[in-house]
């Protein structure tokens, strides 16, 4: 299924490749398969093996160089002509003979565009140093420059189909935060938890159905929310534990995250004042987004209330979001911490995670959101508390 109109992937290329002449480049290599998705609506699990899309300012169309058995799912899911979907042979796959990236070359050079500035994504996931050797090999004539994060500042301001369906993932997510909750209590392991976060993140909601996430949730019990990025085990849960969920609803790969925490009991009173704090502060943050305001801003804002309880957090408290694939549903580009001047437009959209980290415990309470002319638009309608179950 093509997601987009013609038209919303033309403007796309447009601004991509009005960067592209900012910058010089004649060509731009797009190894990212978020950035291939973005570009063309290409959508496939075959990123394992090499393939790529190219933007050349000669033509109007990218042209994806992927697998043949794969080059069957742009027919369906890519907005491209099918002269601009370039399959190479099975027999280029896993050998030792023969690599991908070669046929990707001797295809530029086909085309006439092996001269002149090209753009690679240097260090993007899915660029290899492999795939830089023989690309700088094979097109001796061409100028090779960094174009790394070139698409994905590209794609911070969402359209309004794009947005519709990070507002769809939102109403998963509080969905799934609701089964979570709902699932958790002393003697129930914590994978069972999570797979009812998985069937609700899966099945969506009777309306839409929701998709799978580019990465698991961050799921940690007891001391271990006391680490961000750990993940749950089939221990039983019991009374007086945390149990810190970082998930995200997805809705035709736009993701859109939410976190909360469930405590099994009457949480401390400690507890609750941190999460009192956090929920304050992610509030004065969402209080002070508008079109014009820098990043650096909303962190001051989360700051001001952090310093007047006395918390400290050395890390950014959040990042722009939108298309997921593995690893990460986060955009690369701006974060939400001092010193970070890039200033919000209307239609951009983020994750704000104010997690604070104890020495024996984590708290996080998280909401995404869309930059409004009318301030912060969050996706997801879900409690601002530390949840909990006496």
């Amino acid at each position: 299924m093509i997601l987009f109109e013609r038209s919303e992937f033309l403007a796309r290329i447009a601004r991509a490749k009005a960067e592209m002449t900012k910058r010089g480049i004649d060509l731009l290599l797009v190894a990212s398969p978020a950035n291939q998705f973005w570009l063309t609506g290409y959508d496939g699990w075959s990123f394992y093996t090499p393939q790529m899309v190219a933007v050349s300012l000669k033509q109007e169309e990218p042209v994806w160089i992927g697998r043949k058995m794969d080059a069957v799912g742009a027919k369906f899911t890519a907005f491209l002509a099918e002269e601009n979907v370039v399959p190479y042979p099975d027999y280029y796959v896993a050998s030792t003979e023969r690599h991908p990236i070669e046929f990707v070359a001797e295809e530029l050079k086909r085309r006439g565009w092996d001269k002149g500035t090209i753009g690679v994504e240097t260090d993007d996931y899915y660029y290899t140093a492999k795939w830089d050797a023989i690309l700088k090999r094979d097109l001796p004539n061409a100028r090779f420059v960094d174009a790394f994060l070139l698409v994905n500042w590209c794609r911070m301001v969402k359209s309004e189909r794009e947005l519709e369906f990070m507002r769809q993932a939102g109403k998963i997510a509080a969905a799934a935060q609701q089964a979570a909750y709902d699932k958790a209590e002393p003697g129930v392991r914590q994978c069972d938890v999570m797979a009812e976060v998985y069937r609700v993140t899966t099945a969506g909601l009777p309306e839409f159905g929701g998709t799978f996430p580019c990465k698991p949730p961050n799921a940690m019990v007891g001391e271990y929310c006391a680490a961000p990025h750990l993940s749950w085990t089939d221990a039983p849960l019991a009374k007086g534990e945390i149990f810190y969920i970082e998930l995200g609803g997805i809705r035709h790969r736009y993701h859109s995250p939410l976190s909360r925490c469930i405590y099994l009991g009457t949480p401390t009173q400690e507890m609750q004042e941190v999460a009192k704090v956090i929920a304050e502060g992610l509030q004065a943050v969402l209080d002070k987004v508008k079109p014009g305001v820098a990043c650096e801003e909303l962190a001051a804002a989360w700051k001001a209330v952090t310093a007047r309880h006395g918390i400290e957090k050395d890390s950014r408290i959040g990042y722009p979001v939108g298309i997921g694939y593995p690893p990460t549903w986060g955009e690369l580009t701006a974060s939400l911490r001092a010193g970070d001047r890039t200033v919000l437009e209307q239609n951009m959209t983020f994750h704000c995670i104010p997690a604070i980290w104890m020495e024996n415990y984590g708290l996080v309470i998280s909401e995404s959101f869309a930059v409004t002319e009318n301030g912060a638009e969050c996706f997801a309608d879900y409690p601002r508390v530390l949840t909990y179950k006496a």
